[in-house]
């Protein structure tokens, strides 16, 4: 008789993991015991304020990626399976250097939809998975509370008589709610009669892109948090002129429902591993970055930060160098692309059901992504290395292809095995040692494009220079919206573009390194709060919708309260 063994999950993986009291963990980070809000055994909220400072500034390691496919590229899987290995090689060496990881928190919309969750994979993870990935420390519900009590202020202010004279018509901030619910992009509140409100017309985005979010992860600590809350905009009165919330008095009341959330959640790895995780804005329809704080405070505590932007590098990459970067100082030291053969393979044309398959030919049809993304990094000033994520369908003819490439290309480059043996196996170890070079190496990190150029220049700028599009062709409402830019004088923000993923294009369907095409601009947002203009192109939506077969179809609780089917 034949026994079938059952491949083993990430969540059968987590389960196993031995993890260490969270006390120990922070230990090992030098976090000293007052600094340490317990959430239980194995998660904790870190009070900034009771750690001294250290005089540390770690160097920080950005991981970004190729645009993402269906076939997965795995950014925070080699993110901590990195880190796992640079701190095994600190240990061995005796050094007494430590590796950090800073990373966002998974939100419930891509949990329960199309993902299945975001703490890496195999043994690199960030633990307690299950946990993380569903309401973690409450961080996210704080945020939706904030957002949303905003929203009912503003709606009671105009019922209460609208002493600020504020057009219903004209505000621009939305509900949110933490779930992808395309049932609530559009609705029409206050119905009801006199005693229910101001009908009106409003919307709910995702809590990801909300600005509550934004300026909760650009803040450096509670009261920046709180003054660029009263910079948001959110809306306009009857004479065209911008409101903020510092004008509705509520700035210290949404603080105050955030001041426990701003503390960064402190986890572990498998093996181990410091991970503060903290913050979660998309990439696709926000900065993509987990907050200034975590990060910050990752580099007062470790000798070398790890931490990752969404998406590729087109999208996530680009906001941390012109947008995070610019807010806190955590420029990139250096920088990894994440890339994988079945990615690369399926950019040069091949479907999803058929990446098992050897293919050189459609490997090298695909390999342009990569090379754009390369590209674009080293116009930031930092020469990337190339981490090749192996997957058990590679070939060897296939991964020694593509790490021949990367060198006819004076591109660095390393398979990494940190899905299967990582959680402080030797998997990642090639590529920690080619980061470790990288660190060593002079570079001078630049910005894309300077804060005093126009708006509709930046944006311009990127599209050429980051997508490779030939023009940008704005609509009637983007061209208006550039004009109230212009003459309420937020022309010095930086540019956060909202666009697909999955195409430099904000055509989806457009893969690999398009050329000859235009990007589209329907309309543009100024966040006062956060600091930046996003700009909405294409189709992308600020409020997801659920995919035909969501992962929570998959997903259960047993009777011990262990959770099943989380991926």
């Amino acid at each position: 008789m034949t026994s079938t063994v059952e491949p083993m999950t990430d969540l059968h993986i987590a389960q196993q993991a031995q993890l260490r009291p969270i006390a120990e963990i922070a230990e090992r980070a030098g976090i000293p015991a007052d600094a340490i809000e317990l959430y239980g055994r194995y998660k904790a909220k870190i009070d900034v304020g009771e750690i001294p400072a250290s005089g540390r500034r770690g160097k920080v390691v950005l991981v970004t990626a190729v645009s993402p496919t269906p076939a997965g590229e795995g950014k925070s899987t080699t993110t901590v399976g990195l880190a796992d290995s640079l701190s095994r090689a600190f240990e061995q060496d005796g050094s007494g250097r430590k590796a950090m990881i800073a990373l966002r928190e998974p939100s419930l919309g891509p949990t329960l939809g199309m993902k299945g969750g975001a703490t890496g994979g195999g043994y690199s993870q960030v633990l307690p998975m299950d946990e993380i990935n569903l309401h973690f420390t409450g961080d996210f519900h704080a945020i939706t509370s904030a957002n949303n009590a905003l929203c009912a202020l503003i709606d009671n202010h105009i019922y209460q008589g609208n002493a600020l004279n504020i057009d219903p018509r004209r505000i621009s901030f939305k509900r949110v709610l933490d779930m992808n619910d395309r049932a609530l992009r559009e609705v029409v509140i206050g119905l009801g009669g006199p005693t229910q409100g101001v009908p009106r017309q409003d919307g709910f985005d995702i809590t990801v892109a909300s600005e509550i979010m934004a300026v909760f992860c650009l803040a450096k600590d509670l009261q920046d948090l709180k003054q660029r809350i009263g910079r948001i905009t959110f809306g306009f009165d009857y004479d065209r002129k911008p409101v903020t919330v510092a004008e509705l008095g509520v700035e210290g009341a949404l603080t105050l429902l955030l001041k426990e959330a701003v503390k960064p959640n402190l986890v572990q790895t498998i093996a181990g591993t410091p991970a503060l995780v903290h913050g979660g804005p998309f990439a696709n329809i926000a900065h993509g970055c987990n907050s200034v704080i975590a990060t910050s405070l990752a580099r007062e505590l470790a000798d070398v930060v790890i931490t990752e932007a969404g998406f590729g590098a087109d999208l996530g990459a680009e906001k941390y160098m012109d947008i995070k970067a610019r807010t806190a100082d955590v420029a990139p030291d250096a920088v990894v692309i994440v890339a994988t053969v079945r990615a690369l393979k399926m950019h040069g044309g091949v479907a999803k059901t058929d990446l098992a398959e050897p293919d050189l030919a459609a490997l090298q049809a695909g390999v342009g992504n990569l090379q754009r993304h390369i590209r674009n990094i080293r116009q930031f000033g930092l020469d990337p290395v190339v981490s090749i994520n192996k997957f058990s369908s590679d070939s060897v003819e296939e991964l020694d292809w593509l790490l021949q490439w990367c060198a006819d290309h004076q591109v660095a480059a390393a398979v990494a095995d940190v899905w299967g043996r990582g959680g402080g196996g030797d998997g990642g170890d090639e590529l920690a040692a080619e980061v470790l070079r990288a660190l060593q190496q002079p570079h001078r990190f630049d910005h894309l494009y300077a804060l005093d150029l126009p708006v509709k220049e930046k944006i311009e700028l990127i599209a050429q220079r980051i997508y490779g599009a030939d023009r940008v062709e704005f609509s009637s409402p983007a061209l208006k919206r550039l004009a109230e830019i212009s003459s309420n004088g937020w022309d010095a923000f930086p540019v956060c573009m909202a666009k697909t993923q999955y195409s430099f294009s904000d055509d989806a369907s457009l893969l690999g390194a398009p050329e000859g095409f235009t990007l589209h601009v329907r309309d543009l947002v100024p966040k006062t709060g956060a600091g930046f203009i996003v700009a909405l192109t294409g189709a992308v939506m600020t409020m997801p919708g659920l995919p035909k077969t969501p992962a929570a179809l998959r997903m259960d609780v047993d009777a011990t309260g262990n959770a099943v089917g989380l991926s």
